[in-house]
């Protein structure tokens, strides 16, 4: 790290932390009382605060993970400060763990950043101010100040693909575990750096590949139907040659290992879900994807929503016409039979989600399918931005999105975190004007979203309860 990028870094690390703490402090103030989830985390993070390692709550959905670090953190500062009961595992204590892992999650976002977008791709100012607008993501920063397993979630999840990017996979996978203790999903983004080490050498093999038929003069047109077909040609040969098999087993094994630790739970718990099942069911909900694109479009629109990305999707639309029309049509279907709207989101006024359901796809029947060209245009503009990975890449991280979207029967901005923070890692690092443009648009949803949560408090009918808007 250069002296001025080490500057800007300790400035922009010192500065956020300062501003988190002084909004962690009027949080707890105005909402001292655990709220909403934090009634069923709250509790349980007491209990083995206690010693009470046998007592669980049957409405929690997630493994322990979040209250053994609490309870490894707080007690330890309860010995040596002297803190009673009442204090250590209070709900503000509680809630300071978040605080913490967000100061981790930054210098994660920062050693990632500097990996993937080395010194000639990007200006060391550019990196750092990425990070600091990575790292107040509107929906992973809100949660940061209350008692969910986002923020830690996030920091295993990060920590563990970076250990991969070094090359020290039992330490990935290991990480990866930590993080499937947060939530058992998070399995998805091991497999992710599994797969990714697993895309390199296959990257290598097939630019081997390439240049001996340049070499021959027998390849075909870049982005044709014919090279598509030898992608998947080639990888069927290499799959099938037992020495690359094994050369991928002995990379890829702490992976494995934690792959069969999975699906051991699996068989043993019965299903990914402990605890109350009846909510959290899965299923076949393809129109995830759709709004996934769209959140991606809404957050990143500096990157994805330029006049140049329109004109370009427009020509590709009039190049493509036909394929453009299958698409459509495919996904018409996929929003005809495959769209559900959960309990929850059709009931709880607290979330954002149920305004956007109730004032845009309950306004009118035909509005999921007049949207289909938004989720077209979406999806295309967020595929194009990735053009600079590797084919192989880009499918394990397709094929890792859809299975942490589409499995989802509730629409829940939470659950496009991680899916989303890996995408935003990954695109070519943008100018400092659109990185500008982001960081002031994040700036003013989190003052946006914290000003309802603080001052638009209301309460139900025949509940004296106080109840806020949030993600």
């Amino acid at each position: 790290m250069e002296r001025s990028e080490a500057y800007f870094f300790s400035a922009a690390l010192s500065c956020a932390f300062l501003a988190s703490c002084l909004l962690f402090s009027v949080l707890n103030r105005q909402q001292r009382a655990p709220y909403m989830d934090e009634a069923f985390h709250v509790p349980q993070a007491r209990a083995y605060c206690e010693g009470r390692f046998k007592q669980w709550d049957p409405m929690i959905t997630t493994l322990p993970g979040l209250y053994l670090v609490s309870t490894g953190v707080v007690k330890p500062a309860a010995w040596l400060f002297g803190w009673s009961g009442t204090i250590f595992c209070s709900t503000g204590m509680l809630r300071f763990i978040n605080l913490l892992f967000s100061v981790g999650n930054f210098y994660l976002l920062y050693l990632l950043f500097c990996r993937i977008h080395q010194k000639k791709a990007a200006s060391g100012f550019q990196r750092v101010l990425s990070t600091l607008t990575l790292a107040i993501f509107p929906v992973l920063y809100f949660f940061t100040f209350l008692y969910y397993t986002d923020t830690g979630s996030t920091f295993f999840t990060l920590f563990a693909y970076l250990m991969c990017l070094y090359g020290n996979h039992r330490a990935s996978a290991l990480l990866g575990f930590c993080g499937f203790m947060f939530r058992q999903t998070n399995i998805i983004w091991t497999v992710f750096c599994g797969g990714s080490v697993v895309a390199d050498k296959l990257s290598e093999a097939w630019k081997a590949e390439l240049l001996k038929n340049k070499e021959q003069k027998s390849l075909p047109p870049k982005g044709s139907f014919s090279e598509l077909i030898r992608v998947f040609r080639f990888l069927l040969e290499y799959v099938t040659s037992l020495k690359n098999i094994t050369t991928l087993i002995l990379l890829t094994w702490p992976y494995i290992v934690m792959g069969v630790v999975f699906f051991a739970f699996i068989f043993l718990n019965g299903g990914i879900v402990v605890g109350d099942r009846s909510s959290h069911e899965a299923c076949l909900h393809f129109p995830q994807i759709f709004y996934f694109f769209s959140f991606t479009l809404f957050f990143s629109f500096p990157h994805l929503m330029t006049p140049s990305k329109i004109i370009s999707f427009l020509r590709s639309v009039k190049r493509y016409l036909l394929q453009y029309s299958i698409l459509a049509i495919i996904s018409l279907f996929l929003v005809w039979k495959f769209t559900y709207a959960h309990k929850y989101l059709l009931a709880d006024n607290r979330h954002y989600p149920f305004y956007i359901w109730r004032k845009l796809y309950q306004r009118h029947e035909l509005v999921k399918y007049v949207l289909v060209p938004v989720y077209i245009f979406a999806g295309w503009s967020f595929t194009d931005t990735l053009t600079s990975k590797n084919v192989f890449w880009k499918m394990v991280y397709f094929v890792c999105l859809l299975t942490a979207t589409v499995p989802q029967k509730l629409l829940e901005f939470r659950y496009f975190i991680l899916p989303y923070v890996m995408y935003r890692l990954h695109i070519p690092m943008p100018s400092l004007l659109k990185l500008l443009l982001e960081f002031a648009f994040y700036l003013l949803i989190n003052a946006v979203t914290f000003h309802f949560f603080l001052n638009k408090a209301f309460q139900w009918p025949n509940n004296e309860e106080i109840q806020r808007f949030m993600w």
